[in-house]
């Protein structure tokens, strides 16, 4: 990790909430397949504009106390948390890659999943808006990373896709019901065509043990009721962020343990 001046460092953390801010655009309008540009922030409850001074991220919400100006309705704690979260990835990856191309690129991967997530908690999908013009940018974008060859993101487009089509095609064959969904497929391949069929491996383990323990514990909540859908995008996208963070240390720390 590379130490670099507050200032700087205030600065990513301020750009990502930024960029949160215009993420939460996207989680709100792409499953509606409305425009990303036009018309601009509306109140969702009055359709009242919302004026610049009131879109500042997380300080307005603060301000307004989390309700419209207009019509007083109260306005989801989830926008001032995207926006959070937005700017601490941004503030991670500045710390970790320095200001280059490469903390570029991861950012932009990261704040594509953390738009899957939310999308595919309040929706249980992952639109192919998002997926398929994603897979050959992440191809594109892996060549500014280090690490990484183009056969190895290949090879992780591969495995990725490949690896949960084939859970989906085996599950579909013993129950006759349908288990993975096409979206994981494809957010799964685009995570290996940037970070590797290593990095695939990896996202696959981890996602599927968080998963395993979320599983359990809404069971636990749910006194044991198996109506309630979990969806598998936001552990993927944990499981790839986790990767680019802490990928190589958290292997090692395994293996030292195995020994």
């Amino acid at each position: 990790m590379t130490d670099f001046s507050l200032e700087f460092s205030i600065a990513a953390f301020v750009f990502g909430l930024c960029i949160g801010s215009f993420l939460n655009v996207c989680i709100y309008r792409l499953p509606a397949r409305k425009s990303l540009v036009h018309p601009g922030s509306t109140c969702p409850s009055c359709g009242q504009p919302i004026r610049f001074y009131d879109n500042i991220p997380v300080i307005s919400y603060l301000l307004i106390l989390g309700r419209c100006r207009h019509c007083k309705a109260s306005i989801s704690p989830r926008y001032p948390l995207v926006e959070v979260l937005g700017g601490l990835l941004a503030l991670g990856t500045f710390m970790k890659f320095g200001p280059s191309l490469q903390m570029l690129v991861f950012f932009g991967f990261m704040a594509t999943l953390l738009v899957v997530t939310f999308i595919d908690l309040d929706h249980q999908i992952i639109p192919n808006v998002i997926t398929l013009p994603g897979i050959p940018l992440m191809l594109l974008a892996g060549l500014a990373v280090p690490g990484v060859s183009l056969q190895e993101a290949l090879l992780g487009l591969v495995v990725g896709g490949g690896s949960l089509y084939l859970v989906a095609w085996g599950y579909h064959a013993f129950t006759g019901k349908e288990g993975m969904g096409g979206g994981d497929i494809k957010l799964l391949a685009m995570i290996g065509a940037l970070i590797g069929w290593k990095g695939v491996l990896f996202t696959i383990f981890i996602s599927s043990a968080i998963g395993s323990m979320a599983g359990i514990l809404v069971m636990l909540a749910t006194r044991g009721s198996m109506k309630l859908k979990i969806p598998f995008g936001p552990f993927l996208s944990i499981g790839a962020i986790l990767y680019v963070f802490l990928g190589q240390e958290i292997i090692h720390w395994y293996f030292n343990m195995l020994v």
